[in-house]
């Protein structure tokens, strides 16, 4: 970036936050770089953000921000775009490193978190945690202990198929081990036979994990190839009895199918933590099945997690404004357009 990296100037970049963030993002940019935000917990309007990057040397934004090819064409004096998550489809990666524009995300810290909430969905749904909640909470508890009062499923000893073997379905697949769970896998590529044997896990193909699987459990990016994937025609593949967890992006499953599924009992329930609008809109149709369980995207949401994810995106956009090399870097590709 030649004589823009020098510490003397860096005041003369200008980040732009398209929400109010935890404390490290603060911490790290402020001291450096003249910050614009929008201090809010709601999205940006897409007017103002359009306006923003006109001016912005960094941009720190979150799933719900489109930084699509109109967006990134704006943003002449843009040299990066860090995203406060995991996923980037919301990004158009293609035109930012066709532009020399750095994108990041914030892998490996959120990995755990949501590793935990998936059991934690499966263990819900399976035991009818919530069911027995509410069941007390509405004051309908009205018959003591009897031996097939309100009886659900083992992990113990059942097969979970995890779809995407990456980071967080590895994860999952640790904890599994500990319900003495067998492992299934699908991925794109089939892992090391040394992970294969560290985690007791075996590959399938898509079908064959479905038909098989006890429980089925999401872990891909959002891609063409991924949108959809699970369609109702996948999950009439599952057993009557196995259930259905998504913790990864709302597209890759068909919600309307999974809803038809539900209601015709074709699996036992489904666990979602997130959807393809969200919030959901009163006219989805997962809110009108009883045998499902909804969380409002929790995947990350532990105070340790969204920290360390403020802190690897503040990071990024530091490092690249001073011509460092960033923590996590999506396109590789652009060193070569803009090298640091």
């Amino acid at each position: 970036m030649g004589s823009e990296s020098n510490p003397s100037t860096v005041r003369d970049f200008t980040v732009y936050l398209t929400r109010r963030f935890p404390e490290p993002v603060s911490r790290i940019l402020e001291p450096l770089f003249e910050i614009t935000l929008n201090d809010s917990n709601s999205p940006v309007g897409r007017d103002e953000l359009l306006s923003q990057l006109e001016t912005a040397d960094g941009l720190l934004c979150t799933l719900s921000d489109e930084i699509d090819g109109e967006a990134l064409a704006r943003a002449q004096r843009l040299k990066i775009v860090s995203t406060y998550s995991a996923g980037y489809d919301h990004i158009d990666v293609d035109v930012a490193t066709n532009r020399g524009i750095y994108v990041t995300n914030t892998p490996d810290v959120l990995t755990d978190a949501t590793a935990d909430l998936t059991l934690a969905l499966m263990l819900a749904l399976s035991r009818r945690v919530v069911e027995g909640h509410n069941l007390i909470i509405s004051r309908e508890w009205d018959m003591p202990w009897f031996p097939s009062f309100m009886l659900g499923s083992d992990l113990s000893k059942k097969t979970i198929g995890i779809i995407g073997f990456g980071r967080i379905g590895r994860a999952v697949a640790k904890r599994a081990r500990g319900f003495g769970m067998k492992i299934r896998y699908h991925n794109s590529v089939q892992v090391s036979k040394a992970v294969e044997v560290e985690l007791d896990a075996r590959y399938s193909p898509l079908e064959t994990l479905l038909m098989e699987s006890d429980f089925v459990s999401i872990h891909l990016p959002l891609t063409n190839k991924t949108r959809n994937l699970i369609s109702y025609e996948m999950i009439k593949l599952m057993k009557r009895s196995a259930y259905l967890i998504n913790t990864s992006r709302g597209m890759i499953v068909d919600e309307s199918g999974l809803a038809d599924a539900l209601r015709r009992e074709e699996i036992a329930g489904a666990g979602l933590d997130v959807f393809n609008t969200e919030p959901l809109t009163e006219s989805s149709p997962l809110l009108e099945v009883n045998n499902i369980l909804l969380t409002p995207h929790l995947g990350s949401a532990t105070v340790g997690t969204r920290y360390r994810m403020g802190e690897m995106a503040a990071s990024n956009i530091r490092n690249v404004l001073l011509g460092i090399e960033p923590v996590s870097l999506v396109n590789s590709e652009v060193r070569r357009r803009r090298p640091l």
